[in-house]
């Protein structure tokens, strides 16, 4: 990943420095100070301002700047015509590589991008750039450095005063960072601290609920806030028909899948992903779309659709590994372990595991690192090797409490707990199931205290 981009630099908009451009592009015309200031100003006029004496109004710089052949912001600052409209145009071509090709590329130009935005202050362009870095590097699974430029961008965007609505992608960027690290309630706190702001000052744009309500789900579900997440999803649809961003529609449509999979509703929320994975296809959202076929993976793994299940997480990982995107490819093969593992087909999953859990931490995807272990423990202990299996089982909870994966840790509470009564070992059995119901129970496991304020629909 490129380095972090350099400091701005602001531009220079003195009466010297603007003297010192109407005197050098005067010169270079060949024009007299009279031939420039006639008719709407004087010689005088002219020759006070190029002495830097004068901070010339917005209408003296315009006149000046059509008579130079040059632009009013070239002349206002120093920065050369049209920078900051080729800069737009540029942040579009790298958003546009980004969701088609390699994020190592796209990095690439967003960083070139940060630092000329930034040699010539041009501070909302550089932190579009610095939001664009922070999705190169989630896709790459460098989660520190994807936490630095979202906070470098909302720093550079709270300085200028800019609206909270404008600031939620840099926000929900840094919460699916501190998601993906494990970190999971501050995830939540990051996107629920975001929608009170939000709903609170009246600030209802539709865009920004939207992308913070399909950001929550993530978190909720891996916490077992069930019910808080089918409430985010309940939001995000009503909202939806207010949104002009068709790439946010789909992820919303991704996201609300998770709830409905929850609930059973296995059908509905296979429709729901076909509806998001229609949209990235005609937006060539690559990324995105080998997440669709994920989630299709695993609804399909929870319908009993095994087959169906392996093809699509197949498909998903194809496509992530297409796009180097490493953690994604990490977490994808998990679930595909655990289809290959549910089809008898131990010895191949057993392997894959192997080859993922190098790139699976605490701090970098804790709970499909715990999912690993859990799976670990569940093929050894199907072949009779149960020390083995309480020790995938143990490290598995050791995972899962730091990340407060709380429907999971219930599981592998049973699990563990199954496995020592049957070796006779009762008391510790005992230990491991109210050590499960224990999470459960908790206050505050699952929650963060009251739900945000919701939007008026």
């Amino acid at each position: 990943m490129p380095a972090a981009p350099e400091t701005p630099v602001a531009p220079d908009g003195s009466p010297e420095a603007i003297g010192r451009r109407v005197h050098r592009l005067r010169s270079a015309r060949g024009l007299t100070q009279r031939q420039l200031a006639e008719p709407a100003y004087t010689a005088a006029y002219v020759s006070t301002l190029e002495a830097g004496r004068v901070q010339p109004s917005e209408k003296a710089l315009r006149h000046l700047a059509e008579r130079l052949g040059s632009s009013y912001e070239e002349l206002a600052t120093g920065r050369p015509a049209h920078l900051a409209t080729g800069l737009r145009l540029r942040l579009t071509e790298a958003q546009r590589v980004l969701a088609t090709q390699d994020p190592a590329r796209a990095a690439e130009r967003y960083a070139e991008l940060a630092r000329e935005a930034g040699r010539h202050g041009l501070d909302q362009e550089r932190a579009t750039a610095l939001v664009g870095l922070g999705q190169c590097a989630l896709e790459t699974g460098e989660l520190d450095a994807a936490r630095e430029h979202f906070e470098a961008a909302e720093a550079v965007l709270a300085g200028l005063g800019v609206p909270l609505p404008q600031r939620v992608p840099a926000i929900r960027g840094r919460a699916l960072a501190h998601l993906l690290a494990g970190e999971l309630r501050y995830a939540c706190y990051l996107v629920e601290n975001a929608l009170d702001e939000l709903n609170a000052s009246g600030l209802h744009d539709p865009d920004a609920l939207v992308l913070l309500y399909t950001a929550a789900i993530g978190p909720y579900m891996d916490l077992g806030a069930h019910a808080r997440a089918a409430q985010a999803a309940e939001l995000a649809l009503a909202l939806a028909p207010r949104v002009s961003d068709p790439a946010l529609v789909a992820r919303m449509h991704r996201g609300v899948a998770r709830t409905l999979i929850a609930e059973g509703r296995a059908a509905e929320a296979d429709a729901s992903l076909a509806k998001a994975a229609a949209y990235y296809q005609q937006l060539q959202i690559g990324a995105e779309l080998a997440l669709c076929h994920w989630m299709r993976g695993y609804v399909r793994a929870q319908d009993g659709d095994l087959e169906g299940a392996e093809a699509e997480l197949c498909t998903a990982r194809d496509m992530l590994t297409a796009r180097r995107a490493t953690l994604y490819i990490h977490q994808v093969g998990v679930e595909l372990a655990g289809v290959l593992h549910r089809r008898g087909k131990d010895t191949e999953a057993e392997a894959l595991l192997g080859e993922l859990l190098g790139g699976l931490s605490p701090e970098r995807g804790s709970v499909h690192a715990g999912g690993a272990h859990r799976l670990l423990g569940l093929i050894a202990q199907r072949r009779g090797d149960t020390e083995t299996a309480e020790e995938h089982y143990v490290r598995a909870l050791a995972l899962l409490e730091h990340a407060g994966a709380a429907g999971d840790l219930a599981d592998i509470c049973r699990l563990l707990g199954d496995l020592l009564r049957r070796a006779g070992r009762t008391e510790a059995a005992l230990d491991a199931y109210r050590t499960g119901l224990g999470h459960r129970a908790a206050p505050g496991t699952t929650t963060l205290g009251p739900p945000p304020a919701s939007p008026p629909l």
